[in-house]
């Protein structure tokens, strides 16, 4: 054998020995994956068993406040088309009378019964407290409590009357604050209930004409958070709703005054159908979950914003880890698109102002 075929041989044999050394990297990426794949398997399959019992509407006690119109009276419906009891509360007594006769239209069974109170849940505990009282005597304990009453007033932060932030907290807040303190310690003695809270996707972000509205939403993230931390070893759960603009009397009332940045920048998320709205957030509430959210941008704005929120399951937080970066970078486009607009309304404006003194 001459050299230069010795000195082949040895280079030949010297790489097939230490080739593998070449395929570590890969090697070691194939059991990573592996390892993430076993990882999320074993996530969906141990999920179901530490997600909450789903509750039973049918024969169930459902107290919804704001329930005689908008997303509170298609939500009563909802309850009612699966067998539960109804009580409705609202301030006006001819709209439960009837939204009464409506909710009655959609019985599965004749011993089913919507009751109604007409109370201001927002301004008096003891009332508040003393009528959930009559209702659970009438219907039993109070399975899943829905706090839908509510109101909206938008416009400029300078513009908006100091006394108009001073009711929003009163109806928005104070008003899911009275009827849940009446429910809770029921609720934590039977070990079961559901408490749920109706925010805004303004409740989860900040928009142009909504400084009022949206402190009065938020809030309402900060009560609903620090109470299913109090409540979940009871074995009851709270659900915040997130709905965009929905087809509701609320709305109709808004928009009459809405600022023109604020119509603009919710054009961009279109109109919900309360129907649709109801159907989520029911389906949200019995099974358990913290967020419920309509549609694809609901759906993200909850990712985003998950911040220290409770999960219902392992697979919901490792979706939010998953998607939190590329969710950021699309709201950082919106946010980007939504300045714009301010921008060019500003400076219409003050053309037209210029122009007006010209004149």
């Amino acid at each position: 054998m001459s050299s230069e075929e010795g000195l082949s041989s040895a280079i030949s044999d010297w790489l097939f020995s230490n080739s593998w050394w070449l395929l570590l990297p890969f090697i070691m990426l194939l059991v990573v994956a592996a390892f993430i794949v076993a990882f999320v398997l074993l996530l969906y399959m141990i999920s179901p068993l530490i997600s909450p019992k789903p509750l039973k509407l049918k024969g169930a006690h459902v107290v919804v406040t704001g329930g005689s119109s908008g997303i509170g009276k298609c939500i009563a419906i909802e309850c009612y088309k699966q067998g539960a009891f109804i009580t409705l509360v609202a301030r006006d007594e001819n709209k439960l009378i009837q939204a009464k006769k409506e909710v009655e239209k959609f019985a599965i069974n004749d011993k089913q019964v919507v009751l109604c109170i007409s109370v201001d849940v927002s301004k008096d505990y003891s009332q508040v407290e003393s009528v959930i009282k009559q209702a659970q005597e009438k219907l039993g304990p109070v399975d899943m409590l829905v706090n839908c009453a509510g109101m909206s007033v938008s416009g400029k932060f300078e513009e908006v009357d100091v006394k108009r932030f001073q009711s929003l907290m009163e109806v928005n807040y104070l008003g899911s604050v009275y009827p849940t303190r009446a429910v809770i310690t029921t609720m934590k003695e039977r070990r079961m209930g559901r408490v749920v809270f109706i925010s805004s996707q303004a409740g989860q972000l900040g928009l142009f004409g909504y400084t009022a509205y949206s402190s009065s939403k938020f809030a309402l993230r900060g009560l609903a958070e620090a109470l299913q931390m109090e409540v979940k070893p009871y074995n009851v759960y709270v659900t915040v709703a997130y709905p965009p603009d929905t087809d509701t009397p609320c709305l109709t009332e808004e928009n009459k005054t809405k600022p023109l940045e604020t119509k603009l920048i919710s054009e961009t998320s279109g109109v919900c159908q309360p129907e649709h709205v109801a159907k989520v957030v029911v389906r949200d509430a019995v099974q358990g979950n913290f967020s419920s959210s309509i549609g694809p941008d609901g759906y993200m704005l909850s990712a985003l914003t998950c911040g220290m929120s409770p999960v219902t399951s392992i697979t919901e937080g490792l979706q939010q880890i998953v998607t939190m970066g590329l969710f950021r970078t699309i709201a950082l486009f919106y946010l980007g698109s939504f300045d714009s607009i301010i921008r060019r309304c500003m400076i219409q404006r003050e053309q037209s102002k210029a122009s007006d003194k010209r004149e």
